[in-house]
């Protein structure tokens, strides 16, 4: 398992396990999607709808022939209803799970919550993790500023990285 202490997730660790409803209520769990053999990309972000978030999600959606190119699987993440993260998706287009931590469950878990954000409490802050195949962390990125975005080439690199490995 990780390292056991909550919420320090780092690099080398096996990543938590977690199941969460995605936009259409269906349960998507972690390490379901680990044992299709693909590296699964956590994409942690605010609130849908918002400028930021609106933009990340639409630059991964557009980044992800090159995502699939590495088999990885992507699993965006936000404390936002089911409802909200369907109605997101639709009308941004985007390929992927959405998927709602209504709980505050899996923020908490991997330590990637502001307490207050602009008078919103317990919302993700934008971190991306890509986790191998074995449960490894292999990649993590986390951000304090809401309006600081990840490097997503980089994102793309690692993801490719990691499918280089499990290919050789």
């Amino acid at each position: 398992m990780f390292n056991g202490v909550k919420g320090l997730v780092e690099l080398g660790d096996k990543a938590p396990d977690f199941t969460l409803p995605n936009q259409d209520f269906e349960p998507v769990s972690l390490y379901e999607v680990l044992k299709k053999g693909r590296p699964a990309v956590l994409i942690f972000f605010p609130a849908a709808f918002s400028p930021v978030c609106t933009k990340e999600l639409c630059t991964f959606r557009d980044k992800m022939a090159q995502l699939e190119k590495a088999n990885a699987e992507v699993l965006a993440i936000s404390v936002d209803s089911p409802w909200c993260l369907k109605k997101f998706k639709d009308e941004n287009r985007l390929a992927f799970n959405l998927l709602s931590d209504y709980n505050r469950e899996v923020i908490k878990l991997y330590n990637v919550y502001h307490e207050d954000l602009k008078g919103l409490k317990m919302v993700a802050k934008r971190a991306v993790f890509i986790v191998k195949p074995d449960g490894t962390v292999a990649y993590k990125w986390v951000t304090d500023n809401p309006l600081n975005e990840p490097d997503y080439d980089e994102v793309v690199r690692e993801a490719n990285k990691i499918a280089g490995e499990l290919v050789a």
